[in-house]
């Protein structure tokens, strides 16, 4: 069963090689990304809650933490928000990321602010590409970025909770 947890400074600090208290968690051999990215991804995840959002979820599959993903920012003004998300390399090709990017989809959806998710892979992640179709992602168009190269870019619409309740039938 994969589960998401919000990783909060602690569990960065785990991550990092620190010590911390993580309630039984492990990591995989090799841990969860490089060091560079785990830092990035905690000052992401201090942006995020400090404007009310959930930063970084771990992706823990029984009592390890085998990647991470989320938002990559705040929802902009049309109700769309980037993600991504990472398996440990150790722990790849088994279904993880599938799974957590569904359950980030059913998280998304609660939220009544967000109506669109976005994700961009590049053109030779192959698996990455998979998982968004996978979870209904739509190949919408491709873009340049200077240290990654050439993208695809993704996008999945949502239903919120609030769309999925019927409106009520007025009499006539």
């Amino acid at each position: 069963m994969t589960v998401l947890f919000e990783a909060d400074d602690q569990h960065f600090t785990w991550m990092l090689g620190g010590p911390a208290q993580t309630a039984g968690l492990r990591l995989p051999p090799g841990g969860v990304d490089e060091r560079s990215v785990i830092e990035w991804l905690q000052r992401l995840a201090a942006r995020l809650r400090a404007s009310n959002r959930v930063g970084v979820w771990m992706i823990v599959i029984d009592n390890e933490v085998v990647g991470l993903c989320g938002p990559k920012q705040a929802p902009d003004s049309d109700g769309t928000v980037e993600i991504g998300f990472g398996v440990a390399s150790s722990r790849r090709g088994r279904g993880y990321a599938t799974r957590a990017v569904a359950e980030l989809i059913n998280i998304a959806s609660r939220d009544i602010l967000l109506h669109r998710l976005r994700a961009d892979t590049a053109t030779a992640n192959i698996a990455s590409q998979r998982v968004l179709e996978r979870n209904a992602f739509v190949r919408t168009g491709t873009r340049s970025d200077p240290e990654d190269g050439e993208l695809i870019v993704w996008h999945r619409e949502l239903k919120s909770a609030a769309t999925k309740i019927a409106a009520p039938t007025v009499p006539k």
